[in-house]
Protein backbone atom coordinates (compact mmCIF):
# COMPACT_ATOMS: atom_id res chain seq x y z
CA UNK A 1 0.00 0.00 0.00
CA UNK A 2 1.32 3.49 -0.93
CA UNK A 3 1.59 6.60 1.17
CA UNK A 4 -1.06 8.24 -0.74
CA UNK A 5 -3.24 5.09 -0.18
CA UNK A 6 -2.20 5.41 3.60
CA UNK A 7 -2.87 9.06 3.74
CA UNK A 8 -6.67 8.70 1.81
CA UNK A 9 -7.65 5.74 4.57
CA UNK A 10 -6.04 7.48 7.51
CA UNK A 11 -8.23 10.69 6.40
CA UNK A 12 -11.16 8.78 6.40
CA UNK A 13 -10.71 6.62 9.42
CA UNK A 14 -10.25 10.00 11.10
CA UNK A 15 -13.60 11.35 10.09
CA UNK A 16 -15.39 8.24 11.48
CA UNK A 17 -14.12 5.51 14.12
CA UNK A 18 -16.36 2.72 13.03
CA UNK A 19 -14.49 3.44 9.98
CA UNK A 20 -11.05 1.36 11.25
CA UNK A 21 -12.40 -1.49 8.47
CA UNK A 22 -11.29 0.60 5.96
CA UNK A 23 -7.41 -0.67 5.78
CA UNK A 24 -7.96 -4.19 5.67
CA UNK A 25 -11.41 -4.19 3.79
CA UNK A 26 -10.19 -1.69 0.59
CA UNK A 27 -10.30 -3.36 -2.26
CA UNK A 28 -9.49 -0.88 -5.41
CA UNK A 29 -8.11 2.63 -5.53
CA UNK A 30 -7.39 4.49 -8.96
CA UNK A 31 -6.91 8.10 -9.89
CA UNK A 32 -10.37 9.65 -11.71
CA UNK A 33 -11.03 12.22 -13.44
CA UNK A 34 -9.11 14.76 -15.54
CA UNK A 35 -5.57 12.96 -14.35
CA UNK A 36 -7.39 9.75 -15.71
CA UNK A 37 -8.32 11.02 -18.97
CA UNK A 38 -5.16 12.62 -19.32
CA UNK A 39 -6.79 16.06 -19.98
CA UNK A 40 -5.56 17.76 -16.82
CA UNK A 41 -4.27 21.28 -16.89
CA UNK A 42 -1.54 22.55 -14.18
CA UNK A 43 -4.64 23.51 -12.21
CA UNK A 44 -6.53 20.16 -12.04
CA UNK A 45 -7.05 18.52 -8.82
CA UNK A 46 -6.50 14.71 -8.01
CA UNK A 47 -9.39 13.01 -7.93
CA UNK A 48 -9.94 9.18 -6.85
CA UNK A 49 -12.55 6.43 -6.50
CA UNK A 50 -12.17 2.98 -5.14
CA UNK A 51 -14.24 -0.41 -3.65
CA UNK A 52 -13.94 -1.67 -0.31
CA UNK A 53 -15.86 -4.51 1.71
CA UNK A 54 -17.30 -3.52 5.05
CA UNK A 55 -16.93 -6.13 8.24
CA UNK A 56 -19.63 -8.58 8.57
CA UNK A 57 -21.42 -6.43 10.97
CA UNK A 58 -22.48 -4.57 8.16
CA UNK A 59 -24.01 -7.21 6.16
CA UNK A 60 -26.50 -9.34 9.01
CA UNK A 61 -26.08 -6.49 11.88
CA UNK A 62 -28.37 -3.87 12.77
CA UNK A 63 -25.91 -1.10 14.12
CA UNK A 64 -24.24 -0.17 11.07
CA UNK A 65 -24.77 0.65 7.36
CA UNK A 66 -22.34 1.63 4.88
CA UNK A 67 -22.73 2.60 1.23
CA UNK A 68 -20.09 4.78 0.65
CA UNK A 69 -16.91 7.34 2.40
CA UNK A 70 -16.46 10.43 0.65
CA UNK A 71 -13.25 13.14 1.11
CA UNK A 72 -13.10 16.68 0.18
CA UNK A 73 -9.50 17.13 -0.13
CA UNK A 74 -8.59 15.15 -1.74
CA UNK A 75 -11.84 14.33 -3.96
CA UNK A 76 -12.36 10.41 -3.12
CA UNK A 77 -15.17 8.41 -3.26
CA UNK A 78 -14.98 4.58 -2.02
CA UNK A 79 -18.20 2.68 -2.91
CA UNK A 80 -19.20 -0.66 -0.49
CA UNK A 81 -19.18 -3.35 -3.29
CA UNK A 82 -22.45 -3.77 -3.44
CA UNK A 83 -23.81 0.20 -4.12
CA UNK A 84 -20.18 0.03 -6.69
CA UNK A 85 -21.88 -3.15 -8.85
CA UNK A 86 -25.57 -2.19 -8.55
CA UNK A 87 -24.31 1.68 -10.00
CA UNK A 88 -21.98 0.05 -12.56
CA UNK A 89 -24.18 -2.56 -13.91
CA UNK A 90 -26.71 0.31 -14.46
CA UNK A 91 -23.90 2.22 -16.47
CA UNK A 92 -23.17 4.99 -14.06
CA UNK A 93 -20.69 6.27 -16.13
CA UNK A 94 -18.57 7.73 -13.06
CA UNK A 95 -18.71 3.93 -11.83
CA UNK A 96 -18.16 2.02 -14.33
CA UNK A 97 -15.12 3.63 -16.30
CA UNK A 98 -13.24 3.15 -12.67
CA UNK A 99 -12.49 -0.37 -14.34
CA UNK A 100 -11.20 0.79 -17.34
CA UNK A 101 -8.58 2.99 -15.79
CA UNK A 102 -4.91 2.42 -16.51
CA UNK A 103 -3.03 0.59 -14.49
CA UNK A 104 -0.56 3.16 -14.07
CA UNK A 105 -3.27 4.64 -11.96
CA UNK A 106 -4.13 2.27 -9.84
CA UNK A 107 -3.11 2.79 -6.49
CA UNK A 108 -4.28 -0.22 -4.70
CA UNK A 109 -5.35 -3.52 -5.71
CA UNK A 110 -6.21 -6.42 -3.90
CA UNK A 111 -7.35 -10.06 -4.70
CA UNK A 112 -10.99 -8.81 -4.24
CA UNK A 113 -10.31 -5.80 -6.81
CA UNK A 114 -8.31 -7.94 -9.36
CA UNK A 115 -11.16 -10.51 -9.57
CA UNK A 116 -13.40 -7.20 -10.42
CA UNK A 117 -11.09 -5.96 -12.69
CA UNK A 118 -10.62 -9.57 -14.16
CA UNK A 119 -14.51 -9.08 -15.11
CA UNK A 120 -14.76 -5.54 -16.04
CA UNK A 121 -16.48 -6.65 -19.42
CA UNK A 122 -19.01 -8.18 -17.84
CA UNK A 123 -20.54 -4.70 -16.37
CA UNK A 124 -21.05 -3.24 -20.57
CA UNK A 125 -24.37 -2.95 -21.88
CA UNK A 126 -26.04 -0.77 -24.40
CA UNK A 127 -27.69 0.88 -21.35
CA UNK A 128 -24.45 3.28 -21.95
CA UNK A 129 -26.27 4.92 -24.61
CA UNK A 130 -28.76 6.58 -21.87
CA UNK A 131 -26.54 7.12 -19.44
CA UNK A 132 -23.67 8.03 -20.55
CA UNK A 133 -25.61 9.86 -23.39
CA UNK A 134 -27.66 11.60 -20.34
CA UNK A 135 -24.65 12.69 -18.54
CA UNK A 136 -23.18 14.73 -21.84
CA UNK A 137 -27.20 16.38 -22.15
CA UNK A 138 -26.77 17.39 -18.66
CA UNK A 139 -23.27 19.56 -19.61
CA UNK A 140 -25.23 20.29 -22.77
CA UNK A 141 -28.24 22.11 -20.67
CA UNK A 142 -25.59 23.54 -18.51
CA UNK A 143 -23.36 24.98 -21.32
CA UNK A 144 -26.59 26.35 -22.64
CA UNK A 145 -27.93 27.90 -19.80
CA UNK A 146 -24.64 29.63 -18.72
CA UNK A 147 -24.48 31.31 -22.30
CA UNK A 148 -28.54 32.43 -21.92
CA UNK A 149 -26.57 34.05 -18.85
CA UNK A 150 -23.48 35.79 -21.09
CA UNK A 151 -25.78 36.86 -23.86
CA UNK A 152 -29.10 38.29 -21.79
CA UNK A 153 -27.73 39.14 -18.38
CA UNK A 154 -30.35 40.00 -16.36
CA UNK A 155 -29.66 43.39 -14.44
CA UNK A 156 -32.76 43.81 -12.21
CA UNK A 157 -35.13 41.68 -10.67
CA UNK A 158 -38.50 41.12 -12.20
CA UNK A 159 -41.46 43.52 -10.53
CA UNK A 160 -44.92 42.29 -9.74
CA UNK A 161 -46.01 45.26 -11.52
CA UNK A 162 -44.32 44.23 -15.21
CA UNK A 163 -46.22 41.03 -14.94
CA UNK A 164 -50.10 42.66 -14.61
CA UNK A 165 -49.97 41.49 -10.90
CA UNK A 166 -50.85 44.12 -7.60
CA UNK A 167 -48.20 44.37 -4.95
CA UNK A 168 -49.58 42.25 -2.69
CA UNK A 169 -50.85 38.42 -4.14
CA UNK A 170 -54.89 38.32 -4.60
CA UNK A 171 -54.52 34.39 -3.58
CA UNK A 172 -53.70 34.13 -0.04
CA UNK A 173 -50.69 31.86 0.84
CA UNK A 174 -52.54 28.95 2.82
CA UNK A 175 -54.89 28.63 -0.61
CA UNK A 176 -52.26 29.12 -3.08
CA UNK A 177 -50.58 26.37 -1.24
CA UNK A 178 -53.64 23.97 -1.09
CA UNK A 179 -54.35 24.50 -4.74
CA UNK A 180 -50.78 23.80 -6.02
CA UNK A 181 -50.79 20.50 -4.44
CA UNK A 182 -53.91 19.66 -5.97
CA UNK A 183 -52.61 20.77 -9.20
CA UNK A 184 -49.63 18.68 -8.31
CA UNK A 185 -51.27 15.20 -7.82
CA UNK A 186 -52.89 15.69 -10.56
CA UNK A 187 -49.30 16.43 -12.78
CA UNK A 188 -48.00 13.15 -10.64
CA UNK A 189 -49.54 11.02 -13.40
CA UNK A 190 -46.63 12.33 -16.18
CA UNK A 191 -44.57 11.38 -13.79
CA UNK A 192 -44.63 7.81 -14.76
CA UNK A 193 -45.10 5.73 -11.12
CA UNK A 194 -44.23 2.26 -13.29
CA UNK A 195 -40.47 3.22 -13.50
CA UNK A 196 -40.00 3.19 -10.01
CA UNK A 197 -37.90 0.09 -9.96
CA UNK A 198 -36.63 0.55 -13.44
CA UNK A 199 -32.98 1.63 -13.45
CA UNK A 200 -31.86 4.97 -13.85
CA UNK A 201 -30.57 4.36 -17.75
CA UNK A 202 -33.89 2.51 -18.51
CA UNK A 203 -35.61 6.22 -17.18
CA UNK A 204 -33.96 7.84 -19.05
CA UNK A 205 -34.82 6.18 -22.46
CA UNK A 206 -38.18 5.91 -21.24
CA UNK A 207 -38.01 9.56 -20.45
CA UNK A 208 -36.59 10.74 -23.18
CA UNK A 209 -39.00 8.90 -25.74
CA UNK A 210 -41.92 10.16 -23.72
CA UNK A 211 -40.60 14.40 -23.85
CA UNK A 212 -40.03 13.15 -27.74
CA UNK A 213 -43.95 12.42 -28.19
CA UNK A 214 -44.84 15.28 -26.67
CA UNK A 215 -43.08 17.62 -28.40
CA UNK A 216 -43.98 16.07 -31.41
CA UNK A 217 -47.81 16.27 -29.91
CA UNK A 218 -46.95 19.90 -28.99
CA UNK A 219 -47.78 19.75 -25.45
CA UNK A 220 -45.27 21.92 -23.26
CA UNK A 221 -45.54 21.87 -19.82
CA UNK A 222 -47.17 24.63 -19.14
CA UNK A 223 -50.38 23.00 -21.56
CA UNK A 224 -49.89 19.99 -18.89
CA UNK A 225 -50.59 22.55 -15.66
CA UNK A 226 -53.39 23.73 -17.67
CA UNK A 227 -54.99 20.92 -17.90
CA UNK A 228 -54.21 19.74 -13.99
CA UNK A 229 -55.62 22.70 -13.21
CA UNK A 230 -58.98 22.47 -14.91
CA UNK A 231 -59.11 18.52 -13.83
CA UNK A 232 -58.55 20.26 -10.73
CA UNK A 233 -61.98 22.35 -11.17
CA UNK A 234 -60.32 25.71 -10.91
CA UNK A 235 -62.16 28.86 -12.82
CA UNK A 236 -60.71 30.38 -15.69
CA UNK A 237 -60.39 34.04 -13.55
CA UNK A 238 -58.37 31.69 -10.88
CA UNK A 239 -56.36 29.61 -13.35
CA UNK A 240 -55.04 33.49 -15.26
CA UNK A 241 -53.96 34.42 -11.89
CA UNK A 242 -52.03 31.84 -10.72
CA UNK A 243 -50.40 31.57 -14.45
CA UNK A 244 -49.28 35.24 -13.73
CA UNK A 245 -47.93 34.33 -10.29
CA UNK A 246 -46.62 31.45 -11.91
CA UNK A 247 -44.64 33.07 -14.20
CA UNK A 248 -43.60 35.71 -11.92
CA UNK A 249 -41.90 33.17 -9.40
CA UNK A 250 -39.75 31.63 -12.31
CA UNK A 251 -38.67 35.07 -13.67
CA UNK A 252 -37.81 35.77 -9.95
CA UNK A 253 -36.25 32.52 -9.63
CA UNK A 254 -33.97 32.84 -13.06
CA UNK A 255 -32.62 35.76 -11.49
CA UNK A 256 -32.02 34.61 -8.67
CA UNK A 257 -30.01 32.09 -10.28
CA UNK A 258 -28.35 34.44 -12.18
CA UNK A 259 -27.05 36.43 -9.43
CA UNK A 260 -25.60 33.10 -7.80
CA UNK A 261 -23.94 31.81 -10.48
CA UNK A 262 -22.63 35.21 -11.17
CA UNK A 263 -21.18 35.44 -7.23
CA UNK A 264 -19.79 31.80 -7.09
CA UNK A 265 -17.95 31.83 -10.61
CA UNK A 266 -14.52 30.51 -10.82
CA UNK A 267 -12.81 34.07 -12.12
CA UNK A 268 -10.21 32.05 -14.49
CA UNK A 269 -13.06 29.92 -16.16
CA UNK A 270 -15.04 33.13 -16.07
CA UNK A 271 -12.80 34.89 -18.11
CA UNK A 272 -12.62 32.26 -20.42
CA UNK A 273 -16.68 31.94 -20.61
CA UNK A 274 -16.70 35.90 -21.66
CA UNK A 275 -14.10 35.46 -24.08
CA UNK A 276 -15.18 32.28 -25.76
CA UNK A 277 -19.15 32.47 -25.50
CA UNK A 278 -19.46 28.86 -23.51
CA UNK A 279 -17.60 27.37 -20.30
CA UNK A 280 -14.82 25.46 -22.06
CA UNK A 281 -14.77 22.90 -19.26
CA UNK A 282 -18.01 21.85 -19.90
CA UNK A 283 -17.47 21.76 -23.74
CA UNK A 284 -14.65 19.56 -23.18
CA UNK A 285 -16.87 16.85 -21.24
CA UNK A 286 -19.30 17.09 -23.42
CA UNK A 287 -17.50 15.95 -26.60
CA UNK A 288 -15.51 13.29 -24.27
CA UNK A 289 -18.44 11.89 -23.20
CA UNK A 290 -20.37 11.57 -26.12
CA UNK A 291 -17.03 10.24 -27.51
CA UNK A 292 -16.75 7.69 -25.15
CA UNK A 293 -20.17 6.41 -25.77
CA UNK A 294 -19.77 5.79 -29.35
CA UNK A 295 -16.28 4.33 -29.12
CA UNK A 296 -18.35 1.83 -26.37
CA UNK A 297 -21.36 1.03 -28.29
CA UNK A 298 -19.13 0.71 -31.55
CA UNK A 299 -16.09 -1.39 -30.71
CA UNK A 300 -17.02 -2.37 -27.10
CA UNK A 301 -14.21 -0.93 -25.59
CA UNK A 302 -13.88 1.98 -22.69
CA UNK A 303 -11.15 4.39 -23.24
CA UNK A 304 -10.77 6.50 -20.39
CA UNK A 305 -6.90 7.58 -21.10
CA UNK A 306 -8.07 9.94 -24.20
CA UNK A 307 -5.79 9.79 -27.45
CA UNK A 308 -7.57 13.00 -28.18
CA UNK A 309 -6.14 14.81 -25.29
CA UNK A 310 -5.13 17.23 -27.06
CA UNK A 311 -7.96 18.74 -29.07
CA UNK A 312 -10.14 18.24 -25.91
CA UNK A 313 -7.65 20.49 -24.20
CA UNK A 314 -7.72 23.13 -27.15
CA UNK A 315 -12.22 22.73 -26.97
CA UNK A 316 -11.41 23.70 -23.08
CA UNK A 317 -9.36 26.74 -24.55
CA UNK A 318 -11.80 27.81 -26.96
CA UNK A 319 -10.06 25.91 -30.03
CA UNK A 320 -14.22 25.31 -30.96
CA UNK A 321 -16.89 28.56 -31.47
CA UNK A 322 -20.00 27.91 -29.69
CA UNK A 323 -21.59 27.25 -33.27
CA UNK A 324 -18.96 23.71 -33.70
CA UNK A 325 -19.25 22.43 -30.58
CA UNK A 326 -23.41 22.53 -30.90
CA UNK A 327 -22.69 21.04 -34.48
CA UNK A 328 -20.23 18.01 -33.40
CA UNK A 329 -22.18 17.51 -30.08
CA UNK A 330 -25.53 17.09 -32.47
CA UNK A 331 -22.99 14.77 -35.20
CA UNK A 332 -22.27 12.23 -32.46
CA UNK A 333 -25.59 12.22 -31.11
CA UNK A 334 -26.87 11.24 -34.14
CA UNK A 335 -24.16 8.74 -34.57
CA UNK A 336 -24.50 7.07 -31.25
CA UNK A 337 -28.24 7.09 -31.88
CA UNK A 338 -27.64 4.89 -35.43
CA UNK A 339 -25.26 2.57 -33.35
CA UNK A 340 -27.33 1.72 -30.81
CA UNK A 341 -29.84 0.19 -33.29
CA UNK A 342 -27.66 -1.40 -35.33
CA UNK A 343 -24.67 -2.58 -32.15
CA UNK A 344 -23.69 -6.28 -31.81
CA UNK A 345 -20.70 -5.90 -29.53
CA UNK A 346 -22.90 -5.15 -26.61
CA UNK A 347 -25.76 -6.65 -24.82
CA UNK A 348 -28.92 -4.61 -24.14
CA UNK A 349 -28.48 -5.49 -20.45
CA UNK A 350 -25.66 -7.01 -18.23
CA UNK A 351 -25.88 -10.45 -17.80
CA UNK A 352 -27.69 -9.30 -13.91
CA UNK A 353 -27.17 -13.08 -12.44
CA UNK A 354 -23.44 -13.62 -13.19
CA UNK A 355 -23.18 -10.07 -11.19
CA UNK A 356 -24.99 -11.09 -8.68
CA UNK A 357 -23.30 -14.08 -8.10
CA UNK A 358 -19.99 -12.13 -8.19
CA UNK A 359 -20.72 -9.83 -6.06
CA UNK A 360 -21.91 -12.98 -3.34
CA UNK A 361 -18.38 -14.20 -3.89
CA UNK A 362 -16.36 -11.84 -3.59
CA UNK A 363 -17.87 -10.90 -0.04
CA UNK A 364 -18.27 -14.20 0.96
CA UNK A 365 -14.42 -14.07 0.41
CA UNK A 366 -13.62 -11.38 2.45
CA UNK A 367 -15.99 -11.88 5.64
CA UNK A 368 -16.15 -15.71 5.92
Amino acid sequence: MNDKTKSILDQIIGQSKHLSWMKNGLCYLTVHGSHAYNTNVETSDWDYKGVCVPTLPYYIGSQHRFEQAELKDPDTVIYELRKFITLASNANPNTLEILFTDPEDHLFVNEIGKTLLDHKERFLSKRIRFSMGGYAHNQLKRIQLHRGYLLNKVLVPPSRKEMGLPEQTLIPQDQMMAVEADIEKELNRYNFDFMEGLDDATKIAIKEIMSQMLVELKITAEDKWMASARKVGLSDNFIEIMQKERAYKNLKSQYDKYQEWKKNRNPVRAAMEEKFGFDGKHGLHLIRLLRMCKEILETGKVIVKRPDKEELIAIRNGFWSYDELIEQADKLNAEIDVLYKSCSVLPHTPDFNFLDKLCVGLIQKCIM
